[in-house]
């Protein structure tokens, strides 16, 4: 897989690294793969809509550019903002990427 999320521990480091290497050379497919990645990286954590708001603020961007950054729309952000929603997928991923390494990480 071509991100690099953080392992549980050394030892399944060491396994994802071996799956990753296995699955780049063809002997282990995609659906294969994506069982490693469950079982040896962490989870993505959930956001609530306080924490949503908070990296907003930190970042000191609108609604309407954090929509842009996350290609979302802007009355996703604002659902998500007030609790009507919640982040999944690529944008929760994005969000985690935000909060850990910055905006240019995702610029």
């Amino acid at each position: 897989m071509t991100t690099k999320a953080k392992a549980k521990s050394g030892i399944f480091e060491a396994v994802h690294e071996t799956a990753s290497d296995l699955h780049r050379l063809g002997f282990i497919d995609k659906r294969k793969m994506r069982k490693f990645d469950v079982l040896c990286l962490e989870p993505v954590p959930e956001y609530d809509s306080r924490q949503i708001r908070a990296l907003r603020d930190h970042l000191q961007l609108s609604q309407a550019v954090l929509a842009a950054v996350l290609n979302t729309s802007l009355s996703t952000v604002r659902k998500w903002e007030i609790g009507e929603k919640h982040p999944s997928g690529p944008s929760l991923k994005l969000l985690n990427l935000l909060e850990r390494k910055g905006l240019e990480a995702v610029l």
